[in-house]
């Protein structure tokens, strides 16, 4: 199951488990994009794709995922969605607060404690996706973003410490500047309003890539497929950064 699978880095994920031979569940709110994701999928591998237009924001709507799909509760659970916005930290009020946490933390949460639920007596791989930003926060505006990551970071670490034991191995990737249609977005809009501030802190997040480069969302794909199988048997409560070198440099 992989969650925000309609594009980026959770539509690329998709496809590196489809090519693996990995039946898939696929979750997003966009129905349009799941079923451009189905047919993307179907078209090229044999594998069986289902797909669930959910808010994420709300735990009714996760828990009644979960009760849809009982008897088939998928082995693997790759908690890709989130939003990425960006507000000055003095206008942020209760109520963008409480949508972004909802969001980008407390639906991995619950996500998380469903598939442990479901998964009680025989264990599971979890991949939560967290940022850079969690780790060693560079931009101005993203308070919200970043304590909102460094909570799921510290989510899977301590559900890795204490259900290792019990068959789950969980893991964190921790992306830097991926090239997914929502950065390709803002790089745009931000040159078209010649936004000086924003065209600034991009050429600065450069610079300090070793690499040099952005990265693809497929890079991060890989990463996580890594994760999941047999191959990282021995891998848990990690965090894994994907980010060209930035928390190095």
């Amino acid at each position: 199951m992989i969650t925000g699978a309609g594009g980026g880095i959770g539509l690329a994920t998709a496809k590196r488990f489809a090519e693996a031979g990995a039946h898939l569940q696929l979750v997003d709110i966009d129905r349009k994009k799941l079923s451009l994701a189905r047919s993307a999928i179907t078209k090229n591998y044999k594998v069986d794709v289902e797909v669930f237009a959910v808010d994420l924001s709300r735990k009714d709507e996760i828990d009644s995922l979960w009760k849809k799909i009982e008897g088939k509760e998928p082995d693997t659970l790759v908690n890709n969605a989130g939003v990425y916005m960006f507000r000055d930290f003095l206008d942020i009020d209760e109520k963008f607060l409480g949508e972004m946490m909802r969001t980008n933390f407390e639906s991995t949460f619950w996500m998380c404690q469903n598939f442990i639920k479901s998964r009680l007596k025989v264990g599971g791989v979890i991949i939560n996706l967290g940022s850079i930003e969690a780790v060693m926060p560079f931009a101005s505006g993203l308070s919200h973003y970043d304590v909102a990551k460094t909570s799921v970071l510290a989510l899977t670490r301590a559900l890795a410490r204490e259900f290792g034991r019990k068959g789950f191995r969980i893991n964190a990737v921790v992306p830097g500047g991926i090239e997914t249609p929502g950065v390709k977005k803002l790089k745009k809009e931000t040159a078209m309003k010649l936004r000086l501030d924003m065209i600034k802190l991009g050429m600065e997040f450069k610079s300090r890539l070793p690499l040099g480069r952005f990265g693809d969302p497929d890079e991060v794909a890989t990463t996580i497929l890594f994760l999941a199988s047999d191959m990282a048997s021995y891998i848990t409560g990690a965090l894994i950064p994907v980010d060209g070198g930035f928390l190095s440099a």
